[in-house]
């Protein structure tokens, strides 16, 4: 599965300008994270397997694997909470937005 990417995005001009089709390929997005996220993910690498389950359930693509634990791209991120939610260790925790000091 790729990941995400970030691509630059002119806003069309003139309405003969705009794509007849898709703009762009999928997973290709046009900004970070736009700062509506409230929840984010925070892994317990002492907790994680490696097993990757939510990997396979995120629906943005943003885990990914690093030293046989998962990361987790919060440029991407929604926040949506369905990595915590599939991991069956526990090791994912959904924390307010900034209450780990980072934003």
């Amino acid at each position: 599965m790729n990941k995400p990417q970030l691509m630059h995005y002119e806003k069309p001009k003139h309405i003969k300008d705009y794509p007849c089709g898709p703009a762009a390929p999928a997973g290709t997005l046009v900004v970070k994270n736009a700062g509506w996220r409230t929840r984010k993910p925070i892994v317990h690498k002492e907790k994680c397997t490696g097993c990757c389950l939510c990997y396979l359930y995120c629906p943005e693509g943003t885990i990914f694997k690093e030293n046989k634990k998962v990361g987790i791209d919060y440029d991407f991120c929604k926040g949506c909470g369905i990595c915590a939610r599939a991991c069956t260790h526990k090791a994912i925790e959904m924390i307010k937005e900034g209450e780990n000091g980072e934003y």
